[in-house]
């Protein structure tokens, strides 16, 4: 196993993207906020993730539910269920996770709050990085380790099969082509669905693809990084769908008060709506695969991201963002 520490950094590329159309269900490019629903997600409209599983374009990241610094249980575990069961029934049914979150508590708690599961419930989870401590994300993408990692993410959500397994990261000291072997073996096994990548690069992706059908990607990507923009712009054209991490550009929301990043909040302020809620719309607005994936630990903060599906920034307001 790679003891090398993880620092999704590193895993970034520049390049310009191509946008492309892969939702069933497109959402309007201007207006105000849509009339509020029992459902509110489903405004940010439909994508055909693989062809067959219809996701709202606002999921929902399980990373945050976990104790902090994603280590061990929550403060609260009964809140943190009724968190995940709130996130349902706003419209939600795109759940990501990994078994490297807690580690195994985000998965487990996924499983104690909502099984059996809804039947349009989609869960992503990943596998290729372990946490001997708080402190470090270590790579291990060897065949053996994602074979025992899925068995076990299996076992703790309860499925009979995944419906989109990722790898978490490539594995520098293990070839990338023998990783996704991997799991186009445990895919023939009907062990997993769908197969998806993360943290990568254009020819990672490239390669991943010659080896098994990647559906989605998920890279760090926001308005304020947008170094995954050549990423973005294959998945668009091919259809695939991109979950941006970090979508909500926390980091570089305090670190930059210039350029897209300063844009972002005077329109928010302009509009009386918070930056995240500005951050989730232009992501929404950006590209039809972006498949925005926010987390939180706080109810109010769910019910706010969610009801950015109802906004709708201007081709005016998109133009000064750039």
């Amino acid at each position: 196993m790679s003891s090398a520490t993880f620092t999704r950094r590193g895993f970034l590329e520049t390049g310009a993207a191509a946008l492309g159309v892969a939702v069933i269900e497109a959402i309007p490019a201007l207006g105000r906020a849509a009339e509020p629903s029992g459902q509110p997600a489903r405004a940010a409209g439909t994508f055909l993730l693989g062809g067959d599983l219809a996701v709202r374009r606002m999921g929902f990241g399980a990373m945050r539910v976990t104790g902090p610094g994603i280590w061990g249980d929550p403060p609260d575990p009964a809140g943190a269920r009724k968190l995940l069961r709130r996130t349902v029934d706003l419209g939600v049914n795109l759940l990501d996770t990994s078994d490297a979150y807690g580690p195994e508590v985000s998965e487990r708690l996924i499983c104690e709050a909502l099984h059996p599961y809804p039947k349009d419930l989609v869960i992503a989870t990943k596998g290729g990085l372990t946490r001997p401590s708080r402190e470090r994300w270590d790579h291990d993408a060897r065949p053996q380790h994602l074979r025992q990692a899925c068995e076990a993410s299996l076992r703790r959500l309860r499925l009979e099969r995944i419906d989109v397994y990722q790898l978490h990261a490539p594995d520098p000291k293990v070839p990338l082509a023998d990783s996704m072997g991997e799991l186009g073996r445990l895919q023939r096994e009907g062990k997993i669905r769908h197969v998806g990548v993360s943290n990568v690069s254009v020819d990672e992706l490239r390669l991943a693809r010659s080896i098994v059908k990647v559906v989605s990607v998920q890279n760090r990507y926001n308005v304020g990084d947008r170094r995954s923009e050549d990423v973005l712009g294959v998945c668009a054209v091919e259809g695939i769908a991109f979950l941006p991490w970090a979508p909500l550009a926390g980091r570089e929301r305090e670190a930059s008060r210039s350029g897209s990043v300063e844009v972002l909040g005077q329109l928010a302020r302009q509009r009386g709506i918070t930056e995240t809620q500005a951050a989730l719309a232009w992501l929404l607005a950006r590209s039809p695969v972006l498949l925005p994936i926010p987390g939180t630990s706080s109810m109010a903060h769910l019910e706010e991201n969610v009801a950015a599906t109802g906004l709708r920034l201007t081709p005016e307001e998109l133009k000064r963002i750039g």
